[in-house]
């Protein structure tokens, strides 16, 4: 397998640009294709059956893209459809999820014994982060907290103001989160509300960055794989399922400048 190939990231929409963007600032040699499933959007209130479905044909279409590999961009996805990308793809290219290196770090670092988790519903109901941590140190405890106003209120421009405040302060000041070390923010979208959790704890909770965390782990993957680029990147694709113009306007705050859609209606 050629280095030069491009790196296929999806989500259910715009937050897996904040995963797209950690990519791009560690490793500027590499080309992304991203595809965002707009037509679907949000992944968090559909059943594991159609999310399964939808991740599939997306992942097909990254691999008719020649990708080297492929990451899920979405918490909601990895939690449903990891392991069935993985029986799809064999040993074709590996595949990322935005789950594992979080977990992984945590674990290994084993600072943190009691950690919070929020996201969204369909992503708290498979309850995929307690269960993993409890495979890998039965000693960490995790509580998790459903979040559903987030995303939709992060993609409508509500943060850093009173609106979001009021909603975010609401939420972690739920029981479940009492006394917790560290929290997850299990959703591509929350990274642009970070400064604002943070506020709330007042520096006394580590808030966990997953995009971060996945950028530095694809990285180390494709090293080890030999697979890294060492020539300058082609330019970035981004695809979507559905095209709308408010969708268009949002994705330079996800991706930190304005990025050039195209319509691919996999679907039809």
């Amino acid at each position: 397998m050629s280095s030069s190939l491009p790196i296929g990231i999806f989500d259910s929409g715009i937050g897996g640009l904040t995963v797209a963007n950690a990519i791009r600032k560690i490793l500027p040699n590499e080309q992304l294709i991203y595809f965002g499933d707009t037509a679907h959007m949000p992944y968090g209130d559909k059943s594991p059956e159609a999310i399964k479905f939808y991740s599939l044909k997306i992942a097909k279409f990254l691999l008719d893209k020649n990708c080297k590999m492929i990451v899920i961009a979405c918490n909601t996805a990895s939690s449903h459809a990891f392991h069935e990308l993985i029986h799809f793809l064999g040993d074709r290219i590996p595949i990322i999820n935005v789950i594992d290196p979080v977990v992984d770090l945590m674990v290994k670092s084993g600072d943190d014994k009691k950690i919070g988790v929020i996201g969204t519903k369909s992503t708290i109901r498979s309850d995929i982060y307690a269960r993993k941590f409890k495979q890998a140190d039965p000693g960490i405890e995790v509580s998790s907290l459903a979040t559903p106003l987030l995303a939709p209120m992060i993609e409508e421009g509500f943060f850093d103001n009173n609106i979001s405040k009021t909603v975010i302060n609401s939420y972690l000041s739920s029981s479940k989160l009492k006394k917790i070390d560290s929290l997850i923010l299990a959703c591509t979208h929350y990274p642009l509300i970070k400064s604002e959790i943070s506020s709330f704890y007042k520096g006394k909770v580590n808030i966990i960055n997953t995009a971060e965390i996945v950028a530095q782990h694809v990285k180390d993957r494709l090293s080890d794989l030999q697979l890294l680029n060492a020539e300058p990147a082609k330019k970035h694709q981004f695809f979507v399922s559905d095209y709308t113009p408010s969708f268009a306007k949002s994705t330079r705050l996800f991706f930190g400048e304005k990025i050039n859609l195209k319509l691919e209606p996999i679907w039809d």
